[in-house]
């Protein structure tokens, strides 16, 4: 299974592990509630999607690799108690806490959330001193002497063996005990993530066209060389930044990413030519309807010239949207609450409940960039409102100028996404392969789809019918997929 499907089954089992029946009791009792365990290579997103799983059933998360740990830290330290049996004094060996369960207590006390999940990567990793009580961690929830509390599931992950020496092959007495999730890398489940977090689209266009670039780990001559899907998204990231600060971005600073030569070599060539496209094509002429000699030159270009001006467009269209959609989610938010505000102190209050929210999940371990992101918006929201009741603006007033500032927002992009589509048109053909790829990117992604069914756009309507019709139609569609 892929990444995406195995968060799913991960989702649903943490879900069914924490019903409770009409006493409060666990329908599934603790001991029988088998730790999950996810296998796969290196990179593909395994610990990433726990915080997301975290964060939407709104539980803790406590993280810990598995090979930085050693007996004493993960099963406590020993000490000695005196103890009495039968009238006799005895010297007895006890253990301190482990530091991973009293890590879960930390957690419930600091965010006072009661409920989560304990996430163990590399468990097939631990040394040689550790792994026997591993297993009997895995088979009872319990290190040296302390079990994890209840309402704590278990998700633990590994590498396959021919990805890492060190990996320890568990006997099927323990697997019998695991809920084993074999995860694969896989190109289009990563891309929805990718294009949702908005990857740089010189990252996306080229791994559209170079799938098989998306996940490589082979042993060479001068060792292994490897392509995960997080050394793209790292990559991506200083990408941006690099950019920000105009710095030339080559083969040694791919290469520190990405740690296969060829792939280093056609990447670079490909990001190369994807700036001078940026530089080559007006885009923001085809998003105000202005025909240039662009258009001639676009429309006789090879093919991965002019895939990678459509996938720019797609990416300055589905950007914009999300700053949009975003907006638009921030005053959904707020509505319910703007008009029980009638003075500054009480704005102070819901901006300092959310700070609580944020800290809350923050210690909690469960807290993703984007909801980050949000709840500081939300706080930026009311004290920017703050300030302007200091000014004399009510707070109704205050939220309605914002509102209409976000239809202002719709309606000019409105006009650009006409714009794009009757550019593109008339560019391409109203049925060309690069009209059915910006289609199919807008209608994937989640932001863009939520717009167009939140605000009705006539050339989008329009150009999408053409997916729907015709057996030539379809097959076409299906040829573009395939390119994606």
């Amino acid at each position: 299974m892929n990444i995406a499907q195995a968060k799913e089954y991960i989702k649903d089992t943490v879900c069914m592990y924490l019903k409770k029946d009409e006493f409060g009791d666990y329908r599934i009792p603790v001991m029988r509630q088998r730790p999950i365990f996810l296998l796969g290579a290196p990179g593909i997103g395994k610990t990433a999607v726990m915080s997301q799983v975290a964060s939407e059933l709104n539980i803790a998360l406590v993280s810990y690799s598995m090979t930085h740990h050693t007996r004493q830290s993960a099963l406590g330290l020993p000490f000695i108690e005196d103890k009495q049996y039968g009238g006799e004094s005895y010297k007895v060996s006890e253990y301190t806490m482990s530091e991973i369960i009293a890590s879960i207590y930390d957690t419930m006390e600091e965010s006072g959330i009661k409920e989560g999940i304990l996430f163990l990567d590399e468990i097939n990793c631990v040394s040689e001193t550790l792994y026997p009580s591993m297993l009997q961690f895995l088979q009872f929830k319990v290190f040296g002497k302390h079990s994890v509390p209840e309402g704590w599931v278990i998700v633990t992950a590994g590498n396959p063996g021919e990805f890492n020496k060190a990996v320890r092959e568990f006997d099927v007495v323990t697997l019998d005990r695991l809920k084993v999730l074999s995860v694969e890398a896989d190109y289009p489940a990563w891309k929805k993530y990718a294009s949702d977090k908005g990857l740089h689209g010189a990252v996306l266009n080229f791994l559209d066209s170079n799938k098989d670039y998306f996940y490589m780990v082979e042993t060479t001559a001068y060792g292994k060389s490897y392509v995960t899907a997080r050394g793209w998204e790292d990559l991506s990231d200083i990408i941006y930044l690099y950019e920000e600060e105009n710095k030339r971005v080559d083969e040694n600073l791919i290469g520190q990413y990405l740690r296969n030569e060829t792939v280093v070599k056609e990447f670079s060539a490909f990001y190369d030519l994807y700036n001078k496209y940026r530089k080559q094509y007006d885009v923001e002429a085809i998003f105000e309807g202005k025909t240039g000699e662009y258009a001639k030159q676009a429309a006789h270009a090879p093919m991965d010239e002019r895939l990678a001006l459509t996938g720019m467009l797609a990416d300055r269209v589905k950007s914009e949207i999300k700053d949009i959609m975003d907006s638009l989610g921030i005053v959904k938010e707020i509505r319910a609450s703007i008009d029980t505000i009638t003075d500054d102190t009480q704005a102070k209050k819901l901006a300092d409940a959310r700070r609580t929210i944020l800290q809350t999940k923050s210690r909690a371990g469960s807290l993703t960039a984007p909801e980050k992101r949000h709840h500081k918006k939300i706080i930026d929201f009311y004290e920017q409102l703050m300030e302007s009741m200091k000014e004399g603006q009510s707070p109704r007033d205050y939220y309605n100028s914002r509102v209409l500032d976000i239809k202002s927002r719709v309606g000019a992009e409105q006009v650009r996404v006409q714009n794009l589509f009757e550019q593109m048109a008339e560019i391409f053909g109203a049925e060309s392969n690069e009209m059915m790829v910006l289609m199919t990117e807008l209608t994937v992604n989640p932001h863009t789809a939520g717009f167009f069914a939140s605000f009705k756009n006539d050339a989008y309507s329009k150009y999408n019918s053409l997916l729907m019709v015709g057996d030539r139609r379809e097959n076409l569609r299906k040829e573009i997929l395939e390119l994606l």
